[in-house]
């Protein structure tokens, strides 16, 4: 293996540095259910219109990442995923002395969501770079902070409200984002990400995987990457619904504000366990021989589990509903950068989950508050679980179009050349793996 993947060592640090960026951005997010029924009370404002807030902070976190990845290309990981850290403790503070909810849509949605951006990304992409023949696992790993955190974080957001109300929790949320800063600094770059000779060979200083442009814009003429962006729009207008709605249904159907909140801490149990069966069951290649296959069997279930939200009428039913969903919608998250590699490349990683993450932004955009209308104009969450799981379903059928799926031929190089040019044959190219094959290969070799 090149020295520049050394698929362990120092890259367990990198996991770490994930597993805390995770817990402190999508953890957060996910635990704002707590302040949505807060927010609703206090500002007097429909359930669609206070939707807006979550459903803006993804929007920006995903529509920013483009400009983490190009910061990051240029500058490193660590001083963008600081500085992101910086902006996310800023927008927070400033939502504790919001007097109307466009305040709240700058602070939390504008403010926070770069933060969000310049944080996620790179972090995802480095984890990636430090790991490869285990790298599902180590993402699997690094994004299940997201879960343990939702597990901790709903309750004690709950707690926090009752004790000094929303603002002052907001206040204690934004001290806490503090730690992106400290967790940013172990994102120690690779040889070659400091323009260092790989190998130190003749012929072989170009760094491995190198990028075109920061961007990675050649990737819009790049049919699969496209297809598989929509799949996540489509995935993104469903998957982000129960975050903000679910502990709203459960105190509609009779429970309290405490059993509600406990429903979202065991999805997340659930939600980090799924995270760490998943990555560690598509390394082994047990079942499916494509990352791809892997994917498309947890968004089905992910989707079917979303529908089945509105069946649960009493803490007990939410409760066993909540761990299917949790289980099920978790195991995705891993799969969704993992699988990306065998799309474009490892080489575009960087500018891959940047750009999807922009381009799927308009499905976590008008998803929640999509779901929120739903709710008002029926008089209950039915419609608005039932219609999320449609989107995943439907995003888990253009997946099966994509090149090669339902076959599983010897490594080819099957060139994006004639799609998008040809800036760097070795690490643009569509990896496919061979059946029984569990080692993932680099382009290019036999």
């Amino acid at each position: 293996m090149p020295p520049s993947v050394p698929d362990g060592g120092w890259g367990w640090m990198v996991v770490l540095a994930g597993f805390v960026q995770s817990a402190l951005v999508f953890g957060v997010i996910r635990s704002f259910g707590v302040f949505f029924v807060e927010f609703v009370a206090y500002f007097r404002e429909s359930s669609s219109t206070v939707s807006w807030v979550v459903s803006l902070g993804v929007a920006v976190l995903q529509f920013a990442s483009p400009l983490g990845s190009a910061l990051s290309a240029r500058f490193g990981a660590r001083p963008v995923v600081m500085a992101g850290g910086c902006l996310t403790t800023l927008g927070l503070l400033l939502a504790s002395f919001s007097v109307t909810i466009v305040h709240l849509y700058l602070s939390i949605g504008v403010v926070a969501g770069l933060g969000w951006a310049l944080v996620f990304t790179p972090s995802m992409a480095t984890v990636s770079h430090y790991f490869e023949r285990r790298r599902t696992l180590a993402m699997g790993l690094a994004v299940s902070g997201a879960g343990i955190s939702s597990l901790l974080l709903s309750p004690i957001f709950q707690y926090l409200v009752d004790l000094y109300g929303w603002r002052g929790a907001l206040l204690m949320v934004a001290g806490l984002s503090l730690n992106l800063v400290a967790s940013g600094a172990l994102l120690r770059p690779l040889a070659w990400e400091r323009g260092q000779a790989w190998a130190g060979e003749a012929g072989a200083s170009k760094r491995p995987g190198a990028q075109a442009s920061p961007f990675a814009l050649e990737l819009l003429s790049h049919g699969p990457f496209m297809r598989y962006v929509l799949a996540f729009v489509l995935i993104d207008a469903g998957y982000f619904v129960p975050y903000a709605h679910l502990v709203a249904h459960a105190r509609e159907v009779g429970c309290d504000e405490y059993q509600a909140a406990f429903i979202m801490a065991v999805a997340a149990m659930a939600d980090m366990c799924g995270r760490i069966c998943a990555g560690w069951l598509a390394d082994s290649r047990v079942v499916f021989s494509l990352l791809l296959h892997h994917l498309t069997l947890w968004t089905i279930l992910t989707g079917i589990s979303l529908t089945l939200v509105p069946l649960g009428y009493s803490f007990s039913s939410l409760l066993t509903l909540g761990v299917f969903y949790g289980f099920f919608a978790g195991a995705l998250v891993p799969l969704q950068f993992t699988s990306l590699v065998e799309i474009v490349g490892a080489g575009y990683v960087l500018g891959g989950i940047g750009l999807m993450h922009m381009l799927d932004s308009v499905g976590a955009l008008l998803g929640t508050p999509f779901s929120g209308w739903l709710r008002d104009i029926t008089g209950n969450y039915t419609a608005s679980f039932i219609t999320a799981g449609a989107f995943l379903l439907a995003g888990s059928f253009i997946l099966v179009t994509l090149p090669n799926y339902f076959s599983c031929p010897r490594p080819s190089k099957t060139k994006v050349e004639n799609t998008i040019g040809s800036p760097d044959h070795e690490s643009f190219e569509l990896r496919i793996l061979p059946c029984g094959d569990l080692d993932q290969r680099e382009p290019g070799t036999g």
